[in-house]
């Protein structure tokens, strides 16, 4: 039993240590945005302001439209990810509970969409939608992530963990399967849910490469490329780029506070079953 406490005490402190140097550099940028740019690149380095200034937060506006871009990302992450829920769910619950041909295959298709790196689609894909007329369009962001392999693959197997009982109640009471699927398999899917959506806000928010690539006109830039502003030829604005950074964070970490309740158990419920 001691080793077993032991044990358990150098868990935590591993464990503790090891959020410290996950924290830490967020910390630190946090408090960086009360310095001024001098005193963020003197030589002499302190964690705390020495002398505390909100001009770094009360210049956004007027440096750049911070607002506009933080609006069109929240916008952006909420569709994206919504629609990925909702096909994430409806895909996830036909290859999970129906039979057909081509069943295991579809979904092995799904799966090798998983292996493909990202930067070996985006040459085509961006040829396509340029020749498709969608550059400068929001429909260039919303279409190609409607659809998440990853989705997919965590929903079919929490489907497989609904009991087939309460669908043929359902079917023998007199639902159709549109009503089956909307009123007692999502109601029932709230926890892989709350994972997906987790994951899927952040990877949209924090997309840089292909907004930058598909979007031209400052109105509808995005949060993550709008930060680039900041970067002068000659010199940063690393006061007004922490500031607006500490601010970008706030809508993932308010997301992942709605849902991480039943995160663990979306995950858990995800996983592969032996």
């Amino acid at each position: 039993i001691m080793k077993y406490k032991i044990l358990r005490l150098l868990l935590f402190a591993a464990l503790i240590a090891g959020g410290l140097v996950t924290v830490f550099p967020f910390v630190w940028m946090v408090l960086s945005s009360f310095k001024s740019n001098g005193e963020i690149e003197a030589l002499n380095q302190t964690l705390l302001p020495q002398v505390p200034v909100l001009e770094n937060y009360l210049n956004l506006q007027n440096n750049f439209n911070f607002l506009q871009y933080f609006f069109n990302s929240v916008f952006i992450a909420v569709v994206v990810t919504l629609l990925v829920i909702y096909t994430s769910c409806l895909c996830g619950y036909v290859l999970g509970k129906y039979e057909f041909k081509g069943k295991n295959l579809i979904f092995a298709v799904v799966m090798m969409t998983m292996m493909v790196p990202w930067s070996v689609t985006i040459i085509p894909r961006y040829t396509m939608f340029v020749k498709a007329g969608l550059q400068d369009s929001y429909l260039s962001l919303v279409i190609p992530s409607m659809v998440s392999g990853f989705g997919i693959f965590m929903m079919k197997q929490h489907m497989e963990s609904i009991p087939n009982e309460l669908i043929e109640a359902a079917r023998i009471d007199g639902s159709n399967e549109f009503q089956i699927f909307h009123k007692q398999i999502l109601p029932l899917s709230k926890n892989g849910i709350s994972a997906i959506a987790i994951f899927q806000f952040l990877w949209v928010w924090e997309d840089y490469l292909w907004p930058y690539l598909m979007i031209d006109s400052e109105a509808k830039q995005l949060l993550a490329v709008g930060l680039t502003t900041f970067n002068g030829r000659y010199t940063t604005d690393y006061g007004g780029l922490f500031a607006a950074t500490s601010i970008s964070i706030l809508p993932v970490i308010l997301v992942y506070v709605i849902f991480q309740r039943r995160f663990v158990a979306g995950v858990a419920s995800g996983a592969v079953k032996g």
